[in-house]
Order: C-alpha cells, then structure tokens, then sequence
C-alpha cells in the first residue's frame, strides 16, 4: 500500500516506479486536506510527486493520473 502525500520522509515516485511491487495500491485523499494521519501512517510507504518551482501539490485527479502512468505496465 503507497499513500500519495506529502510528507518529509516521503520517496520521489519515480524511485518508487523503479522498485514498486507487482501488486500496488494507491491510496489518495481528498483535495484540501489530503490523507488522513491514521492512513499515512499505516501505508508500507509514502510517495510524493517531485514538482519544480513554486507548486507544492496537485489536484487529485492529476496526482491520479501522474502517478498511475509512471506506474503503468508495472
């Protein structure tokens, strides 16, 4: 299980895609306030979505779609 968040101790997602398991779940949260604590938490692991500049998130639909594509055919 891989939360999507943004957490210090969080792993870029393409480090992620690189070692990813076969089967993955992604957990994401609701735009605004994200995951829950109690849900980051209990995921095998964080992972972010390095963005450059001044942007520190994206919407979920995007996230979505960002991190399924960089995990496709895994």
């Amino acid at each position: 299980v891989a939360a999507l968040a943004l957490a210090p101790d969080a792993v870029p997602l393409d480090e992620f895609a690189a070692r990813c398991p076969r089967r993955t779940a992604l957990i994401l949260g609701a735009e605004g306030d994200g995951l829950s604590a109690a849900a980051v938490t209990s995921a095998d692991v964080v992972v972010r979505i390095p963005m450059a500049g001044a942007v520190d998130s994206l919407n979920v639909a995007a996230a979505s779609a960002v991190a399924l594509w960089a995990l496709r055919g895994r």
